[in-house]
């Protein structure tokens, strides 16, 4: 989940300031919860099909993170009312899950969810092709996602640098022809949802170029949109849209930094 820092509440951004590097007893919960959050996202990816409500979702999702012993890292978070956000075509992120939401063949979703166990959340986000085949942009933009994601994973190890994910991300979206949104920021996972630091997905010299350290866990998300940057909130006040119209796509891990590269604690190829 991406949430601008600048518009949390201040007793949020207090919270967020804890300490970066998690012990070996920590990291253990975490790949809990994170493994949690990578097999809902799984079955989800394997359940999802045309005439779908995003509201059947959220109660699949709701229902299976707490079968596994964890609760929903979202719903009730800053008020969000559902376990899930399911954002549709044009929709970026932070879409609410609606009864009348219904999926159709073609449609590209987004669905990012987390996991809070033992103290501890998971975080991750997927973008679904409904029905197995969209067209060829969508394809793309989907594709171009989540390589993004995997570009900037590939930076990672102890002693690299934020900066080296964001520049990734930005040359690889870049040169496929789409644009990286800026609006929004990956983040620090562990104790809470959301802590330092913030993990762009492009060049800035507004935040610290913060140097990765062995044992830090980051959420790493690009969204990518297939035509302007821009964004806006629709009177929700969740519901992020492409100014435009056009389609966007976002892929998001939980990544354990390491001396010598990475581990992704949400790999659902391993659940």
């Amino acid at each position: 989940m991406n949430i601008l820092s600048n518009l949390l509440p201040q007793p949020m951004l207090r919270q967020r300031r804890t300490g970066p590097v998690k012990t070996h007893e920590e990291i253990a919960i975490m790949r809990q919860s994170c493994c949690i959050v990578a097999t809902v996202l799984k079955e989800i990816a394997e359940r999802v099909e045309p005439g779908m409500t995003t509201a059947d979702l959220d109660a699949y999702a709701e229902k299976r993170i707490r079968e596994m012993g964890a609760k929903p890292s979202f719903k009730g978070y800053h008020g969000f009312p559902a376990s899930i956000c399911a954002s549709v075509n044009h929709e970026v992120v932070h879409g609410i899950p609606n009864r009348k939401k219904i999926l159709r063949k073609g449609d590209i979703l987004k669905v990012d969810t987390g996991a809070y166990y033992n103290g501890y959340h998971g975080d991750s986000c997927i973008t679904i092709a409904v029905g197995g085949e969209v067209s060829p942009a969508a394809a793309k933009l989907i594709q171009v996602a989540e390589q993004s994601l995997h570009a900037a994973i590939a930076q990672v190890k102890a002693g690299a640098y934020l900066l080296d994910l964001a520049g990734a991300v930005q040359d690889y979206v870049e040169s496929h022809g789409f644009k990286v949104v800026e609006d929004y920021t990956g983040h620090g996972v562990g104790r809470n949802l959301h802590e330092e630091p913030s993990v762009f997905n492009f060049r800035t010299h507004e935040m610290p170029n913060v140097k990765l350290k062995a044992g830090m866990t980051l959420a790493i998300e690009p969204i990518v949109n297939a035509g302007s940057k821009n964004t806006r909130v629709l009177p929700d006040r969740w519901t992020v849209v492409t100014i435009d119209n056009a389609l966007s796509a976002q892929f998001e891990h939980t990544v354990l930094v390491t001396e010598t590269g990475y581990e992704i604690l949400t790999d659902r190829s391993l659940v």
